[in-house]
């Protein structure tokens, strides 16, 4: 794919706008051409009067799609074509992406009051991981993880999107205080802490939380608030595991309970075990993508393939034996 400057009206129809952002719109259109296919495209618009020029954000979902589009994950949104241009002293960037029906926050609100099986629960869980384990393994950390991007397809495909607030990592990222909405937010977030891939796991955890509720686990409207809704769950810290670095300072004021056991009543032990992982307040403690891939609740049920490309080869990955297969021809590259 190739950044292009061609009028992006001649090659799609627009059908409907879907979303609005600060910088633009997002519309359902179709190809003019070709397959005639149903897509997203996202028209961000930069105002000629903007000193800095083109937002960071912007160039850093750009840069990042392109980066991981060569690896055609299933469980990362494919970005299909990108297209720029000036329009009265404006930049004009369009992105078109592959179209999909509908996000994880508008699904739960049309599951029946007796809520989502727990086969869905766990399909829905598995799809998120592996996107997460492709982006964790490739040194990249979502940063914004929440339903609204996380999305579903008709087919019941699961794929991460909005990679706007995406950063490639080393070890420990400095802190970028304004990340994740509030209610998904890691509490090293909230504390101002540094932080790792390990924030993406934390809001796993909340949305793996979400399916079975159907509603935000934490639902703080402050940093402080969120973190005592945090606390009055998972139980207050020790003090040898607040983070140093944090201006916050620990205070057992925050919350006078134990941590709780179980985290959902209603839950069974091994979900309640994987929760408690996801949720768990050290970085370096809580689980990762691939070890919650093996986890008991979430192999016990499924055995399924899924294949992407990796490096230029074709590669089968099967989330039951946990196992990564390669075809003949790249099986010295497995070794």
């Amino acid at each position: 794919m190739e950044v292009n400057g061609c009028d992006e009206h001649q090659n799609y129809e627009i059908l409907a706008e879907i979303g609005e952002g600060a910088y633009g719109k997002v519309y359902k259109a179709r190809e003019v051409r070709d397959q005639q296919r149903l897509v997203a495209v996202k028209k961000l618009n930069i105002p000629g009067h903007t000193e800095s020029g083109i937002p960071a954000f912007m160039i850093r979902e750009v840069a990042l799609l392109r980066k991981i589009e060569y690896f055609n994950h299933p469980n990362i949104v494919k970005l299909l074509d990108v297209s720029a241009g000036l329009k009265n002293r404006s930049l004009d960037l369009t992105l078109v992406f592959e179209y999909i029906d509908q996000d994880l926050s508008t699904f739960l609100t049309t599951v029946p009051s007796t809520g989502l099986s727990l086969d869905k629960i766990k399909d829905v869980m598995v799809q998120l991981l592996q996107g997460l384990d492709f982006l964790h393994t490739n040194m990249l950390v979502h940063r914004d993880l929440k339903p609204e991007n996380v999305l579903v397809s008709s087919r019941g495909e699961v794929k991460i999107a909005d990679f706007g607030l995406a950063r490639i990592y080393t070890y420990h990222i400095a802190l970028t205080p304004c990340v994740v909405t509030l209610w998904y937010r890691a509490p090293e977030v909230l504390l101002h802490s540094g932080y790792m891939s390990s924030v993406d796991m934390w809001s796993a955890g909340c949305i793996f939380a979400e399916l079975f509720l159907l509603r935000p686990l934490f639902r703080g409207y402050t940093e402080a608030q969120q973190l005592q809704k945090i606390f009055e769950v998972i139980g207050l810290p020790s003090e040898e595991d607040w983070p140093r670095e944090s201006p916050i300072s620990y205070s057992r004021s925050w919350c006078p309970r134990d941590p709780c056991t179980q985290l959902l009543s209603n839950l069974g032990q091994e979900e309640n075990n994987l929760l408690l992982q996801c949720l768990e307040f050290s970085p370096t403690n809580r689980i990762s993508a691939s070890r919650a891939l093996s986890h008991p609740f979430l192999v016990s049920v499924f055995e399924f393939e899924s294949s992407y490309m990796w490096g230029g080869h074709f590669v089968i990955v099967s989330t039951k034996q946990k196992q990564m297969h390669c075809c003949l021809i790249c099986l010295p590259l497995c070794i």
